[in-house]
């Protein structure tokens, strides 16, 4: 019998056939450590529970002797595979003991499952499909329904009954009953109308935007989202480029429309200090967005430059470097890991 046996997913929600690898996780090792994706994250359409809610639902869905054998463990998007593999292994390591016999337990489903290559000296549990549901068809049943009426939610998961364990559909009913549905629901009705329009292009679209990581004094520019996606989360003031707009344009105009801030651009030149691209697939919801995010350190002691929020901005407020890592679940997208990459927001791996 294995020492560990490792299940890595978000299972937003958690359905019948992640009970099924789990449960053949715990057939073969004496513990089971799941990683749970995505964490420390906004709730959003993709990522609607939090990693404790998915947590419960794992623990929820074990008789009590099962769920004692059982350690789940949260770990961050890094966006980045090297980082995230290490994050893995850091958050492992502590509770399994040296020469531990280990084992990665999943199922190769599609290109998000290539996870389950870059952990060679574990050995791999490759499993069959368990089932034909998946959680993206939950999400979507779960937001279409009608908001503020139970009936209309009851009716509409339903069919997928067989899939639901107890716990995954309470916290289901529990999410729906707060104010955050709604804004999920909105969110995930303005995400489906934007894929639909590109829909009909000769290929997959691919968004080019800018982002401005403006630095003054230990503090950062931020704006919180007027618009969904990301409505009222926080953000690097940024968008897409124009037709005619070098990068630099690009950046230069979403600052100013968002933030008024009126800084010469010969004093932003000279207070860049680097260009860096972002463009993991998976870093934003309305598909593929590659980001140029631009940053700038201003330095000096005189008073922050003033900045008042307009177009796609309902606030724009310097924020101190100090209070940034307690406000991960707050940012849109990928933003939270654009501000560590620049400013080592979180502690080494």
């Amino acid at each position: 019998m294995l020492d560990t046996a490792i299940l890595i997913g978000r299972f937003q929600p958690v359905h019948s056939g992640h009970l099924a690898l789990l449960r053949e996780a715990l057939a073969r090792a004496r513990q089971v450590i799941v990683i749970a994706g995505s964490a420390h994250q906004a709730r959003t359409p993709k990522n609607p529970f939090t990693w404790e809610e998915r947590a419960a639902m794992l623990r929820g869905a074990l008789a009590p002797q099962e769920a004692a054998r059982l350690r789940v463990l949260p770990v961050r998007d890094y966006y980045d595979q090297a980082r995230w593999v290490a994050a893995v292994r850091a958050a492992v390591a502590p509770h399994v003991q040296a020469g531990a016999r280990i084992a990665l337990v999943g199922h190769f489903k599609d290109a998000s499952s290539s996870y389950l290559a870059w952990f060679p000296d574990w050995q791999l549990i490759d499993l069959p499909r368990q089932g034909d549901i998946d959680a993206t068809r939950i999400r979507d049943a779960w937001l279409g329904a009608e908001a503020g009426d139970s009936g209309a939610l009851d009716a509409t998961l339903a069919p997928l009954a067989a899939h639901l364990p107890d716990a995954t559909r309470a916290q289901l009913q529990a999410l729906a009953a707060t104010p955050h549905y709604a804004d999920l629901q909105q969110e995930w009705r303005m995400l489906r109308a934007y894929r639909a329009a590109w829909a009909g292009a000769p290929y997959p679209p691919v968004f080019v935007t800018v982002d401005a990581l403006l630095r003054c004094q230990d503090q950062v520019l931020l704006i919180r989202r007027a618009q969904a996606p990301g409505r009222g989360l926080m953000a690097l003031p940024g968008g897409f480029i124009e037709q005619r707009e070098t990068l630099w344009q690009s950046c230069l105009r979403e600052l100013a429309e968002e933030t008024q801030c009126a800084l010469p651009e010969a004093q932003l030149r000279a207070a860049l200090r680097g260009v860096a691209v972002f463009d993991h697939p998976d870093r934003s919801q309305r598909g593929r967005v590659i980001s140029h995010v631009h940053y700038f350190d201003l330095e000096g002691s005189g008073p922050l430059p003033a900045v008042q929020a307009a177009d796609d901005a309902s606030e724009a407020r310097w924020v101190p470097l100090a209070q940034l890592g307690a406000m991960e679940p707050q940012f849109h997208d990928d933003h939270f890991h654009i501000l560590d990459h620049f400013l080592g927001l979180t502690p080494p791996l």
